[in-house]
């Protein structure tokens, strides 16, 4: 069963589906979240509760993905291109890996600026 989390920042509130692996397990158990956001290009990122191992890690991701960066123990949340993309791919600093992908808009990821806090809730399972 898929479960489903709210980003809350600023005036936006975005809903995302988590995948089944153990990174989007920590971050759901991990719940709420509370940190304050930086941008770099096209993604926000900030720091989680969650310590895991780079398992499979992507160099080049989609927009609307969510990525845990292990470097940083945060997550990031893809929306365009970043300044190591190459084109028009999206890609981060260094592999990341993919746990779930917004499943709204992600046009208001575009007016959120660094420094915002971000919340991140529980929504219901699918």
């Amino acid at each position: 069963m898929k479960k489903r989390i709210l980003i809350k920042a600023e005036s936006s509130v975005l809903e995302a589906e988590l995948d089944n692996g153990r990174v989007a397990q920590a971050l759901w158990e991990a719940l709420p979240i509370r940190a304050k956001c930086s941008t770099w290009g096209e993604e926000i990122c900030f720091p989680i509760p969650v310590e895991q191992e780079n398992d499979n890690g992507q160099e080049v991701v989609n927009a609307g993905e969510l990525g845990y960066w292990p470097p940083g123990r945060a997550l990031c949340i893809f929306f365009g291109p970043t300044p190591a993309s190459h084109w028009d791919e999206i890609r981060p600093s260094s592999a990341v890996m993919v746990l779930g992908r917004v499943i709204i808009d992600l046009a208001p990821l575009k007016s959120i600026r660094p420094g915002a806090e971000i919340v991140l809730e529980g929504s219901e399972a699918v």
